[in-house]
C-alpha cells in the first residue's frame, strides 16, 4: 500500500506551528517584550547601518519605535503561514477549490480566537478582538500567496480555484 508522505509531514508540521504559536502566547508579559526588543533590535541594525554608533539611549528610543510594528508584523506572519500550512494539509488529502479555501481560512481564524482566549489566562496578556482581525488577515494573505506560488509552478488544477 502506497502512502504519501505529505499526508502525514503536513499535518504533523502543521501542528507543530500550532504549539509555536502556543508557546510564543504563553510566554508572559515581559518575557514576550524581552523578545519582540530583542527582534527589534536586529531589523533596527538590519534597517540603519550605522545603528551600533548611535548612544544607548537613541538606539533604545528608535527600537521602542518600531516595536509595535515588529509585533504586528509576527502575529500577521505567523498566521500567513499557519495558513499556508493548512493549505498544503488539506491539499494532501486532494481537497480542491473554493472548500478548501475556505476550510484553511477558517482553521487558521479558528486558532487565531483560541490562542487570543488563551492568553487571557497569561500573566500580563490579554485578549483582543484586533488581534484577531489581524491574524485572520495574516492568514488570508498567506493563503493567497500559497495559491499565487501554486498557479505560477503550474499546479492550476490541483492547488486553485477549479474552473467549470
Amino acid at each position: 500500500m502506497y502512502l504519501d508522505c505529505r499526508k502525514v509531514l503536513l499535518p504533523v508540521v502543521t501542528v507543530l506551528w500550532m504549539g509555536t504559536i502556543f508557546w510564543f502566547s504563553a510566554a508572559p508579559a515581559e518575557e514576550s517584550t524581552d523578545m519582540s526588543m530583542s527582534a527589534g533590535y536586529f531589523v533596527a541594525k538590519f534597517l540603519n547601518p550605522d545603528f551600533d554608533e548611535l548612544p544607548e539611549s537613541e538606539q533604545k528610543e528608535f527600537v521602542e519605535k518600531i516595536d509595535h510594528p515588529i509585533r504586528k508584523s509576527a502575529h500577521a506572519g505567523e498566521y500567513a503561514l499557519l495558513g499556508m500550512l493548512f493549505m498544503g494539509s488539506l491539499g494532501a488529502y486532494r481537497a480542491d477549490g473554493t472548500r478548501r479555501i475556505i476550510a484553511a481560512w477558517v482553521c487558521t481564524t479558528a486558532y487565531a480566537a483560541t490562542d487570543e482566549l488563551h492568553q487571557l489566562f497569561v500573566a500580563g496578556r490579554s485578549c483582543q478582538i484586533s488581534d484577531v482581525a489581524l491574524d485572520s488577515t495574516g492568514a488570508a494573505a498567506g493563503i493567497l500567496l500559497y495559491i499565487a506560488v501554486s498557479w505560477a509552478i503550474g499546479h492550476k488544477t490541483r492547488y486553485c480555484i477549479k474552473k467549470a
